[in-house]
């Protein structure tokens, strides 16, 4: 991915994906792959748009341009509150160890798979890969998430104990919530740990003990957590983790 200025296309120029298929050789649709994962610069600026159309620019191919791991990639992003869940070119944290090269397509292709509402922070899952979206949609139910929020207000008595409870009753947006481990931290912070966690159910339960949730943020997802990642910064989830 390439911050410098936006090059001009050439209307009356050809395609970049011709001028590169012809220079490796190589087919049109294996040019536009070469072109899509970074690897081809017009005037010394990285390029990814096989559309892209030159006349007599300088065009380049890196010598270590290659069509081996160019799959699909999954991206962790530390959501602020108050702000929707953006991936933001120059958001990329600087110490990401995946080793994957940042490409505009990561961020434009992928799709939201763990929303949180408006007020919240914490992790949020953009993918691209099909067995990652797969696995957070059909193990919704029974992934966990630890959540931590910040409270205000008296807690009913029995409240934790009823938080706790497998038939604690809590119903939301119609449906019958999971059981949830529940634990103070403190006197104004509560930890969650509870599956099929949906956007808004946490600030419910604990509206209905007697408390008002002042901040939430997300901790984990499964086995992946957020550690010490930035807020408003994301990065690439790596071959070792799973959720």
């Amino acid at each position: 991915m390439n911050d410098s200025p936006r090059m001009s296309s050439q209307p009356d120029g050809v395609r970049l994906a011709k001028r590169v298929a012809e220079m490796i050789p190589c087919s049109r649709s294996e040019a536009e792959q070469y072109i899509a994962g970074g690897w081809v610069s017009v005037d010394g600026v990285v390029v990814e748009e096989p559309q892209f159309r030159v006349a007599h620019q300088r065009v380049a191919i890196s010598p270590d341009a290659s069509l081996l791991g160019l799959g699909e990639v999954t991206l962790l992003l530390h959501k602020p509150a108050g702000h929707e869940a953006l991936l933001l070119p120059t958001h990329h944290v600087n110490n990401d160890r995946s080793g994957i090269r940042a490409l505009k397509k990561h961020l434009t292709s992928s799709e939201l798979l763990t929303p949180l509402a408006l007020p919240a922070s914490g992790l949020v899952v953009f993918t691209q890969d099909w067995r990652v979206a797969r696995k957070l949609r059909e193990d919704s139910a029974t992934l966990e998430h630890e959540v931590v929020v910040d409270v205000t207000g008296e807690i009913k008595p029995g409240g934790l104990e009823r938080l706790n409870r497998a038939d604690h009753g809590f119903t939301f947006n119609g449906a019958l919530l999971s059981a949830a481990k529940v634990s103070f931290q403190s006197e104004a912070r509560l930890r969650f740990a509870l599956k099929g966690e949906r956007p808004g159910q946490v600030a419910f339960m604990c509206e209905s003990v007697g408390l008002q949730v002042t901040a939430m943020k997300r901790l984990r997802i499964g086995r992946v957590p957020l550690s010490d990642l930035p807020v408003g910064q994301w990065r690439y989830l790596t071959t070792h983790e799973r959720f």
